[in-house]
């Protein structure tokens, strides 16, 4: 790394301190109302899950509808979780922690099972064994249900493996957080919530993504919007399978924990997770995806394998920032992650450019701002005029700047990393010599 970008990273991070620890003054000096704080918080909030839509759709090129359903699915696990604690856990009962990690690991084992026992080779082992005894159409089936079977066999490995840690981890981890302060306990119950709602969120993402990554450009986006309408309507009836979730009435009692601290780090660290990856030799095969998926698979790339990958890290971004967001609100109403929310992230990050992750943030915050602060500038009962203020402020500005604010520039610690010149080997120092001892004695 070059000495500029070593002096831009640091000031960079000078700056999101000073960020930091002004606004935290300014708040403890009440120089700046609850409200407006929770404005910039809900800034944060809306730049994690926007990092996440545009590592989807600006940096791997799919054009994803669906965004809203895995926000929602972070934050009503974070949720669950939190409230389950301050209502239930005690002792031998850590109630929806102890089911959803269970459901996490298991299905991680069972997928690294899978890979373990390599299905996909078993089953053309047994296809090529078996065409010798029986008829090509024979031994497909066959060897299709050789398949089901060890693919039968990892599952039943994650169920196993997920039923233990549920009914082992309340009995370990209850005693182990009842032994701690109240607020040290908090904090860990806090963190466990939204890492296993984001991770929960992630795993929804693959098992939606493994069949419809093959869809390309406007059927993937219907596709997911789809998804999120199925999501949108199973909350509304969510009460039928879990009582605590409300349905339609909507999920009260949420504590609010997210201050902050929690969403402005985490901002910070999903921020670093994602520029690290795009500028990584995996993040680069995730954009020439987007480049041309024909020109990638011709150059070996598996392109299934990182529309996965960025996919199921984008889905993780939004169940982190759903998880942040219900306990900034403290309630969840299936309203609020209607499918016609779910277009929000996505105008903010074509508003301040596909392919920045610094025009990503810095729109998030414009829409907080520009929302709030005209519900406050507009005239008591005109409030709703908002909703059609922005749109035309949007418009103009994607006629003057197409791009969007900041295309594909980014700023600071966030640009391209460029590597230093390369120190010539001795052996190439003394041939780069002697060919130019060699042009002298020429001339």
């Amino acid at each position: 790394m070059r000495t500029s970008q070593r002096i831009s990273s640091l000031l960079t991070g000078l700056v999101a301190i000073a960020v930091f620890v002004g606004v935290q003054l300014l708040v403890s000096k009440e120089l700046i109302s609850a409200y407006w704080a929770q404005v910039l918080q809900m800034g944060c909030v809306t730049g994690i899950t926007c990092l996440g839509l545009n590592l989807i759709y600006g940096f791997n090129g799919q054009f994803s509808l669906g965004h809203i359903g895995f926000y929602a699915i972070g934050a009503y696990a974070s949720a669950l979780i939190t409230k389950d604690w301050r209502t239930k856990w005690s002792g031998s009962n850590v109630g929806a922690f102890s089911f959803i990690l269970a459901l996490e690991i298991g299905a991680l084992v069972a997928a690294g099972a899978m890979k373990l026992l390599r299905v996909g080779a078993i089953r053309k082992r047994a296809r090529e064994w078996l065409v010798e005894y029986v008829s090509d159409r024979e031994a497909r089936f066959l060897s299709g249900l050789v398949g089901l079977t060890v693919t039968a066999v990892a599952l039943a490995i994650g169920v196993l493996v997920g039923r233990t840690i549920q009914t082992q981890l309340p009995v370990l981890m209850g005693p182990a957080l009842e032994a701690l302060s109240s607020e040290t306990a908090q904090k860990i119950v806090f963190l466990l919530a939204l890492i296993s709602g984001a991770t929960l969120a992630g795993l929804v993402g693959v098992l939606v993504g493994m069949p419809l990554l093959n869809l390309t450009s406007d059927y993937f986006g219907i596709a997911t919007l789809g998804f999120s309408i199925m999501v949108y309507s199973a909350l509304q009836n969510s009460d039928l399978v879990v009582s605590t979730m409300k349905g339609a009435r909507g999920m009260v009692g949420i504590p609010r924990w997210s201050t902050w601290a929690w969403v402005f780090w985490a901002l910070v660290i999903v921020a670093v997770i994602a520029r690290n990856f795009i500028h990584s030799s995996e993040g680069r095969a995730t954009v020439s995806v987007r480049e041309d998926e024909v020109a990638a698979t011709v150059m070996g790339i598996d392109v299934v394998r990182y529309k996965t990958i960025a996919f199921a890290m984008g889905c993780a971004f939004a169940g982190l920032a759903g998880g942040l967001y219900a306990h900034l609100y403290s309630f969840l109403h299936p309203s609020t992650f209607h499918f016609v929310k779910g277009f929000d992230p996505l105008i903010i990050i074509v508003f301040g450019g596909l392919g920045s992750m610094t025009g990503s943030i810095v729109a998030s915050f414009g829409w907080a701002f520009v929302l709030e602060g005209l519900r406050v500038l507009l005239p008591q009962g005109f409030e709703d005029w908002r909703f059609v203020i922005y749109p035309v402020i949007l418009l103009i500005i994607m006629l003057l700047r197409p791009q969007g604010l900041f295309g594909g520039t980014e700023f600071g610690f966030l640009k391209a990393p460029v590597p230093a010149p390369r120190k010539p080997k001795p052996a190439e120092a003394l041939a780069s010599g002697a060919t130019e001892q060699g042009q002298g004695g020429e001339r």
